[in-house]
C-alpha cells in the first residue's frame, strides 16, 4: 500500500486533522512490534474487551507521527490525525478498495482446521511460478483480513487469503471486503464453534464466503457440507476431496500399507503420490493441494513434484523430560475435539510403554453430553495407563472414560494430590485450556528447572533433512549422525524422531549411545563409529553394527562372536582409508581383506569412507581423489566379496558440494541443524536450535564501580548491567566474557561485560527498557549458531557438543 493520509481520509469518508501529503506504506494495529515509524500509520481499534486509544501515547513515543483513531488526544503535539466512525470499519473498507485496484486470481480458505497449513502449502506451491501475496501467520479475523489484503501489490499474480469467523454475521462482512475467484473449505469440526448453534449454522456461515465465487473446491467427507454445497452452488464449478470415495478427488489404495504410494483419483484419472506421512488431517490438506494446482492448470508431475517438496508448518507441541523417567507432551496451546484428535495421534511416535492423559474442561462446545461422549469414546481407543480430569464439567462424565481414572476441580488440587509422583517411566500427555493454566502442570513434572533451555525444533530438522534429500535420488539411503547426544541436541528424542520419519540408518560414536537408543525403543539400524575393545559384548547384545577399520579389530570382534555363539552372519561397516589418515584399511590391504572376511562368520553391511575437506573450495582437487579412491577400492572389495554393500562418503558437506558422488547412501550430520558450507543451500535451511535464558536481575553501576570477579568491567559512564543464570559450567567459554561475544534481547544484541562465571554473566545493556524476566537469547537468529561460534572461536560443533547436560532440552515439533 502507499497512499497520502489525504486520500486515506476520503477513500473512508474520515476526518483528516494535520497534514494530509504524508505518505503511509504500513498500518500497525499493536505499539509493542512498531519497529519503525518511517510512513507507518497506527490504528486504534476499539474492541469490547479494550480499547486502543490507550496505546496511542506508547506509539507516538515510537516516533509515529499519524494516528487513525475514533477520537481526537489533545496533548498529544506534531500528530496527524484521521478521526473513523469505527477503525474496524475502516481498514476494512479501505482493504476493499485497495484489493480493487488489482487483477489478481484470489483463493480464499474458510473452515475450522487447516486453513494455516492449505494456505502455507498452496503458497509454497505456487510462488514459484507466480508473483504470489499470502496472509502472514494466522491473520484471517475481521482485522486480520484486512491488514492481509493490504500487502497487494503490482507485482502480484496470485493472493491466497485465510478466512476466518468467530460468530454468525462475520462472514457476510469478510465476504464484503473479500470475495475470491477460488473458494476453498477445509474441514469443518469443533474448533471455533462455541458461537454457533450447531453444525448446520456454522457450516451455513461459512460458505458464504463463496456467494461470488467462480470454483469452490471443499473437504466433502462432511456429509452435510457436501449437499449444501451441492445444493446452494449446483450453478459453479465443484470439486470435492477427501478420504470417501464419494469425492472427485481421492486415495483408492490402503492408507496404512507404506510399502506403495497412496493411488490419487482425480475425478476419472489415476496418479501416483509417495506420502510416509498418512494421518487423516495430512492427507486432506494434501488432496486439496491437489485440486487447488490442478485448478491452476499443473499436470500430475508437476503436482507430485510440488506436494514432495512441501515443508512442514510449525503447530506447536513440546515434549521435555520429566521426572521419574517421565515424557511430558504439552499440547496446550489449545483445545478443542479436531486438536484432541490430532494429539493422540502425535503421541503414537514415541516409545514409552504407558501414557497417562491429564484433560480439562473443553471451553467451546454447546451440548455437553454429546461432546464428552466423542472425548469419553475416542480416548478409550487410546488406552490410557491413568486419565486425570480437571474441571467442573469433565468430572461429571468421569464413569465414561474406561480404566483408571481420578478427577480434580483446578490444577492447584491435582498437584496437592502427590498422584503425579506415583507415575514411573511414562508419556504424560497434558491436553488443557489456557485458563486451567496447565503449564503449572508441566512445570512441577518436568525434570530440570533451571531457567536456561535449549529447544530443539524437530519440525526444521526435518525440514532441512528434506532440503538435503532434494538433492539426491530418490533411491538414496541417509545416515543421521547422533553421535555425542545428537550433537548436544539430546539422544533418543532426536533418533526416534528420524526413526518415525523413516530414517534409513543411525550413526553413533560408541557402544553405549547406541545401547541408550535402544533401551529407549529405537530399532532403526545403527552404526558404531568407535566400537572399543571392550564394548564388543553389548554391541552384539543390542543388535548394533560396528565399524571395522583394522585387521587386528576384525579379528578380535570375531572371536567375540565366536564365544557368543552366533550363527549367522553378524553385520559390520568397512572403513577404508582415501587420505584423512585417522582410521582405516589401505590400499595395499584389500586383497588381504578380502580374503579374511570371506573365512568370518560376518556380512560387509557397508563400505563407506570420510571427507577431510569437502566443505573447503580450495579442497576440491583433493576431495575429488579421495572420492576415486574410494570408488576403486570399494569396487575391488565388492568384486571379491561378490555381493553388494551399501557404499557412502558423502557428509553434510558432500551431499551439497559433491552429490553427483552420492552412491548408495549420504550421511547428514550438522546440516539437520541448519548449518550448511554452500551459500544457496543455507537460505533454504531452518534454525533448528535456541539456547535461551532470562533475566535474573537488573542492577545500575555507575562510573568508577566494577562488575564481577577482578573488576574487569569499570564503566566509563552510569549504566544498567543485567546478570543472567547462565556460565562456563552449562557451556559458556569464559573467552567470551569482557565484550568478545553478544547476547539478544528484544532484537538488539548487547555485549558480555566481565568474566563469564560458573553459572551467571553479566550484559551491559545500557539504557534499555528490557525487564527482569525477560527473555535472552544466546543463540537462535540473532546472534545466529555462526556468530557464537565465531565468538568462542570454534565452529558450532563444539559449540553444540558442549551445552551442559544440566540445560533443560525442549522439544517441538508440529
Amino acid at each position: 500500500m502507499n497512499y497520502t493520509t489525504k486520500q486515506l481520509a476520503d477513500l473512508t469518508n474520515s476526518q483528516l486533522i494535520g497534514n494530509g501529503d504524508l505518505q503511509v506504506t504500513s498500518i500497525s494495529f499493536d505499539s509493542r512490534n512498531i519497529y519503525s515509524s518511517a510512513n507507518t500509520a497506527f490504528i486504534a481499534i476499539n474492541t469490547k474487551k479494550n480499547s486502543g486509544e490507550k496505546y496511542i501515547q506508547s506509539a507516538a513515543e515510537k516516533g509515529i507521527k499519524i494516528i487513525i483513531s475514533e477520537h481526537e488526544a489533545h496533548d498529544l503535539e506534531d500528530i496527524t490525525w484521521i478521526i473513523v466512525e469505527n477503525s474496524l470499519r475502516f481498514i476494512q473498507a479501505l482493504a476493499k478498495h485497495h484489493l480493487s485496484l488489482f487483477n489478481l486470481k484470489t483463493v480464499g480458505i474458510t473452515g475450522s482446521n487447516g486453513k494455516t497449513i492449505v494456505k502455507e502449502w498452496l503458497y509454497q506451491s505456487l510462488f514459484t511460478d507466480f508473483n504470489t501475496v499470502k496472509s502472514p501467520k494466522s491473520f484471517n479475523s475481521q482485522l486480520g483480513l484486512p491488514l492481509s489484503l493490504l500487502k497487494i501489490e503490482n507485482i502480484h499474480q496470485v493472493g491466497i487469503f485465510e478466512v476466518g469467523v468467530s460468530k454468525p454475521g462475520e462472514m457476510e462482512i469478510q465476504e464484503n471486503i473479500f470475495s475470491p475467484k477460488i473458494g476453498v473449505l477445509t474441514h469443518i469440526g469443533s474448533a471455533h464453534s462455541s458461537n454457533f448453534v450447531d453444525e448446520e449454522e456454522l457450516i451455513n456461515e461459512k460458505i458464504k464466503l463463496f456467494k461470488h465465487s467462480e470454483t469452490i473446491i471443499f473437504n466433502g467427507d462432511n456429509e452435510l457440507v457436501y449437499n449444501k454445497i451441492n445444493n446452494l452452488y449446483s450453478s459453479k464449478n465443484l470439486i470435492s476431496y477427501g478420504l470417501k470415495n464419494h469425492n472427485d478427488i481421492t486415495v483408492t489404495n490402503d492408507l496404512s500399507n507404506k510399502s506403495e504410494s497412496l493411488q490419487i483419483r482425480n475425478f476419472d484419472e489415476i496418479f501416483q503420490l509417495p506420502a510416509q506421512q498418512r494421518d487423516e488431517a495430512t492427507l486432506s490438506n494434501a488432496l486439496c493441494i491437489v485440486a487447488v494446482l490442478k485448478e491452476f492448470g499443473f499436470n500430475f508431475k508437476q503436482i507430485t513434484e510440488k506436494i514432495n517438496a512441501l515443508k512442514s508448518v510449525e503447530m506447536r507441541l513440546e515434549s521435555v523430560n520429566g521426572l521419574r523417567n517421565n515424557l511430558i507432551i504439552n499440547d496446550s496451546f489449545n483445545l478443542d475435539l479436531d486438536s484432541l484428535k490430532i494429539a493422540y495421534q502425535f503421541i503414537k511416535e514415541y516409545n514409552k510403554p504407558k501414557n497417562t492423559l491429564i484433560l480439562t474442561d473443553f471451553i467451546e462446545g454447546k451440548n455437553s453430553d454429546e461432546l464428552y461422549r466423542e472425548v469419553s469414546d475416542i480416548t478409550n481407543q487410546q488406552h490410557f495407563s491413568k486419565i486425570i480430569l480437571i474441571g467442573d464439567e469433565i468430572i461429571n462424565y468421569q464413569n465414561d472414560f474406561k480404566g483408571e481414572s481420578y478427577t480434580f476441580n483446578n490444577v492447584a488440587e491435582l498437584i496437592g494430590s502427590h498422584l503425579l509422583n506415583q507415575i514411573e517411566n511414562e508419556l504424560i500427555l497434558l491436553k488443557g485450556a489456557r485458563k486451567f493454566e496447565i503449564e503449572k502442570v508441566k512445570n512441577h513434572l518436568e525434570l530440570q528447572k533451571h531457567d536456561t533451555l535449549l529447544e530443539v525444533n524437530l519440525n526444521a530438522i526435518l525440514h532441512n533433512i528434506n532440503v538435503h534429500k532434494a538433492l539426491l535420488k530418490p533411491s538414496t539411503k541417509m545416515m543421521a549422525m547422533v553421535k555425542a547426544y545428537s550433537y548436544g541436541l539430546g539422544g533418543y528424542e532426536i533418533a526416534e524422531f528420524l526413526q518415525h520419519h523413516h530414517i534409513d540408518y543411525l550413526g553413533v560414536a560408541y557402544a553405549d549411545e547406541g545401547v541408550d537408543l535402544r533401551k529407549n525403543g529405537i530399532t532403526t539400524p545403527i552404526m558404531v563409529m568407535n566400537p572399543e575393545q571392550h564394548s564388543y559384548n553389548i554391541i552384539i547384545d543390542y543388535n548394533l553394527e560396528p565399524e571395522i577399520y583394522s585387521f587386528r579389530v576384525l579379528e578380535l570382534f570375531n572371536q567375540q562372536l565366536i564365544e557368543k555363539g552366533i550363527q549367522e552372519k553378524y553385520p559390520i561397516h568397512i572403513k577404508l582409508e582415501t587420505g584423512m589418515h585417522r582410521l582405516g584399511f589401505k590400499n595395499n590391504e584389500i586383497d588381504d581383506l578380502i580374503m579374511k572376511l570371506k573365512e568370518l562368520n560376518v556380512k560387509v553391511a557397508s563400505i563407506f569412507s570420510h571427507l577431510s575437506v569437502a566443505d573447503v573450495p580450495e579442497g576440491k582437487d583433493y576431495t575429488l581423489s579421495q572420492i576415486e579412491i574410494f570408488r576403486k577400492n570399494s569396487e575391488q572389495l565388492i568384486s571379491g566379496l561378490e555381493y553388494q554393500p551399501i557404499r557412502h562418503i558423502l557428509n553434510t558437506s558432500g551431499i551439497v558440494h559433491y552429490s553427483e558422488n552420492q552412491f548408495d547412501m549420504v550421511r547428514i550430520g550438522i546440516g539437520m541443524v541448519g548449518i550448511s558450507s554452500n551459500a544457496q543451500i543455507s537460505k533454504q535451511l531452518q534454525n533448528a536450535v535456541s539456547f535461551k535464558t532470562v533475566i535474573s536481575q537488573i542492577s545500575t553501576v555507575n562510573e568508577g564501580e566494577s562488575v564481577g570477579y577482578n573488576r574487569n568491567f569499570q564503566p566509563d559512564h552510569s549504566t544498567q548491567v543485567a546478570t543472567i543464570p547462565v556460565g562456563y559450567a552449562d557451556g559458556i567459554p569464559r573467552l567470551i566474557g569482557n565484550k568478545v561475544g553478544k547476547v539478544g534481547i528484544g532484537k538488539k544484541l548487547y555485549p558480555i561485560v566481565g568474566n563469564v562465571c560458573m553459572d551467571m554473566m553479566m550484559i551491559d545493556i545500557g539504557n534499555s527498557t528490557a525487564k527482569e524476566g525477560d527473555e535472552v537469547i544466546i543463540f537462535n537468529s540473532n546472534p545466529t549458531l555462526e556468530d557464537f561460534s565465531a565468538y568462542c572461536k570454534t565452529i558450532p560443533y563444539e559449540v553444540l557438543t558442549s551445552i551442559s547436560r544440566r540445560v533443560k532440552r525442549i522439544y517441538i515439533k508440529n
